[in-house]
């Protein structure tokens, strides 16, 4: 659920989306993906009120049961737990309902602690270690994922740069000891390892020339502006983990739910770690074809996706 301009808008990203989405599931070797659901604000108008914001969710959940479970909703940005609770007052296919109702509750710490083992990997492959004490790394955005992400980061020793368009966001800079600074600064600041945790197209043509980072690896959806933008990177030795395999965790937490034998966190733990290996298999594949992590990683999709795989059970009614 995001703001729009205009109706185009909201269109091409509910296609980059789902085009991510589908990768995403398919490197992480999951039978789901290929679906996203976009709830278009427009641009200008005063903010939803309470009575509005149900009504829209409740079309949403209308629209998710007209395809009769060829397409399963989940929190995303712009929506809560709470608001999974109002659709699956339309449909049975919501995912990540509330712990108290059997579901998996909020996704954003399964996706921070995916990302966090990518950006181990990352560094293993940047710089040679793992370890991320003492890297200076910036977040960009800390909000429900961003901010997870950089309790982690402080709680392994890094050195914080963090950044989000909200200010108030910068008390969290306090709490952590961390630095603060711009999102457009923070971007090209002095850092070991920028890890973009705010929307998408952040990398292009102007500013990953200004890069002044060894690595990049995030949260962020499509950080991308155009696929070229992987060589581009490559070309100035900049080690770039493909979004869709290092945000995985909020998916395979997901797909743990779906399973037959119900939800159990420590199995979705186990899983959401395991991004750190899919990567370092990524990195692996395209070092040795002499290409790009973004090409890798496609290339790696297109093999799972011609392997037909069970789809999970539907979610039941809690």
């Amino acid at each position: 659920m995001l703001t729009y301009h205009d109706a185009r808008a909201a269109v091409r990203d509910a296609l980059r989306l789902s085009r991510a989405m589908t990768a995403k599931s398919a490197v992480a070797d999951l039978p789901l993906g290929g679906g996203k659901g976009v709830v278009m604000l427009p641009a200008g108008g005063p903010p939803l009120d309470a009575a509005r914001r149900r009504d829209a969710l409740l079309d949403f959940g209308d629209t998710v049961a007209s395809v009769d479970g060829r397409y399963v909703t989940a929190e995303d940005v712009g929506t809560s737990d709470a608001d999974m609770e109002v659709i699956a007052e339309r449909t049975d296919h919501v995912a990540g309902l509330a712990l108290e109702r059997g579901g998996s509750g909020d996704p954003s710490p399964w996706t921070a602690l995916g990302v966090a083992a990518a950006l181990r990997v990352t560094g293993e492959h940047a710089w040679g270690s793992p370890s991320l004490a003492g890297r200076r790394v910036a977040v960009l955005g800390v909000g429900h994922v961003g901010e997870k992400l950089a309790r982690l980061l402080a709680a392994e020793g890094a050195e914080l740069l963090l950044a989000d368009v909200d200010p108030a966001k910068r008390a969290l800079a306090g709490e952590l000891g961390a630095a603060w600074a711009e999102p457009a600064d923070a971007l090209t600041a002095e850092v070991d390892l920028i890890a973009p945790c705010a929307l998408g197209g952040v990398l292009d043509h102007d500013t990953v020339p200004a890069l002044r980072c060894r690595a990049v690896a995030g949260a962020a959806n499509n950080q991308l502006a155009a696929d070229d933008i992987a060589a581009l990177l490559r070309s100035r030795d900049i080690v770039w983990a493909p979004d869709f395999v290092a945000n995985a965790g909020g998916i395979i937490n997901i797909a743990v739910e779906l399973e037959p034998a119900g939800y159990d966190p420590e199995r979705a733990r186990a899983r959401v770690l395991a991004v750190g290996d899919t990567l370092r298999d990524v990195f692996a594949m395209a070092e040795a074809a002499g290409t790009t992590p973004l090409a890798a990683a496609m290339e790696l999709a297109a093999r799972r996706l011609a392997v037909p795989r069970p789809l999970p059970g539907a979610p039941r009614r809690r």
